[in-house]
């Protein structure tokens, strides 16, 4: 266990080392390692001449270029190796700058050049041992192997690299997925705040807006009705600052902070009324079919849509009623609300109606917003149960 974390940091100093740096240290070694029956030559064998010495070191100087040029390399090493053999410099014992050039280009190397050194490799083997004195048969053996085995060795190393690099790829893929995702994540929160800020503060300001237009008009000849209106100016302000405390309190994530839920269809028949004190309208609440479980988010939808709806009657339809109607059915929860005004000015495209179908969308629902048939303005959400809603985001 000790000694795997010192592997490792020496790995990848080396990795890290500048790579003609390390090719020279390898040459050098290898130069060192043919020099050897030089330094020691040995008794009753043939001496290493300075011209074996010289092809000996042809064999070592080639390989500090094995990366940049590993075909090249490969076969300039091929070359002084033979050499050897045939001019009886004498040939080395084991050809150390020939393993290393084959298992570059097993590693580096196109598919034609590894096959086609490879298969001259074994033959030029084969020739060799036959100039030398008295070759027995197990150094056949010996050198045939051993090309095979650094062959061998530098497909692995070059699977392993491949491998490594698929799964450094597919983790940068991964992790701009993830980042992309989590951007995606972000805006729709972003939008689905705003969406959230805009229906709680033009339903607030709406309905203080007209409030106060009527305030001045009654405070001398109904001073009741006019505190009345004062009274709803101040509880549609304090509603939209619990709201918005909700929210923000929900955007700063405050450890032990309470999180209060967002108002759901059990709200909606306060919210009715509310609108119908405060505007001096005719509102009415109106249920059909079985009421069935919501998703949270689904019947927080259904809220801010009737809000919305209720907020555009009062701010721009002059009406005198308005009409909230729930229609439940197995697969689907249908919100129409309708007043007897005439609608926005010009096309209805406004944030607020363009805020109604992004909801709508998000729970895998549909809007539509126009001119009801009998008169004034209608508003119809369809919103899918839990079943159809995955069936629709999906």
């Amino acid at each position: 266990m000790s000694r795997r974390p010192w592997i490792s940091g020496a790995r990848d100093r080396l990795r890290a080392a500048p790579r003609y740096a390390v090719d020279a240290a390898l040459a050098a070694l290898v130069l060192f390692a043919v020099s050897l029956p030089w330094i020691f030559p040995e008794h009753g064998g043939d001496r290493l001449s300075w011209q074996g010495w010289l092809l000996g070191a042809a064999t070592a100087v080639p390989l500090v270029w094995r990366r940049r040029a590993p075909f090249a390399t490969a076969w300039a090493v091929s070359a002084a190796t033979p050499a050897m053999a045939v001019l009886h410099a004498p040939p080395p014992h084991v050809m150390y700058g020939g393993f290393v050039a084959l298992y570059t280009l097993a590693v580096l190397g196109r598919p034609w050049q590894r096959r086609l050194m490879l298969a001259g490799w074994l033959c030029g083997v084969a020739v060799t041992m036959t100039h030398k004195q008295e070759p027995q048969p197990y150094e056949y053996a010996f050198q045939l192997l051993s090309v095979a085995a650094a062959y061998g060795f530098g497909i692995l190393a070059r699977v392993q690299r491949a491998y490594t690099a698929e799964l450094e790829d597919r983790a940068r893929r991964l992790e701009r997925e993830r980042a992309a995702d989590a951007e995606r994540a972000r805006a729709q929160e972003r939008a689905r705040i705003a969406r959230d800020m805009h229906d709680i503060l033009a339903h607030a300001v709406s309905l203080m807006v007209v409030q106060a237009e009527a305030g001045p008009v009654v405070v001398r000849s109904d001073p009741a009705r006019a505190e009345a209106a004062f009274d709803a100016i101040a509880a549609s302000g304090r509603d939209a600052m619990t709201q918005l405390r909700r929210i923000l309190g929900v955007l700063k994530e405050q450890p032990g902070a309470a999180v209060f839920p967002q108002p759901g269809l059990a709200a909606l028949p306060e919210l009715v009324r509310r609108v119908g004190a405060s505007a001096g309208l005719r509102t009415e609440l109106r249920t059909t079919g079985t009421p069935r479980p919501l998703p949270p988010d689904t019947e927080i939808a259904a809220f801010r849509v009737a809000q919305e709806a209720l907020t555009n009657t009062v701010k721009h339809a002059y009406a005198s009623r308005a009409e909230v109607e729930l229609g439940w059915t197995e697969e689907m929860l249908t919100l129409t609300v309708t007043d007897d005004g005439r609608g926005p000015a010009g096309t209805p495209g406004g944030h607020g109606l363009i805020g109604v179908r992004e909801r709508a969308a998000a729970c895998g629902g549909t809007a539509e917003a126009g001119r009801a048939p009998g008169g004034g303005f209608r508003v119809v959400v369809r919103l899918p149960l839990s079943a159809d809603r995955q069936a629709a985001v999906g």
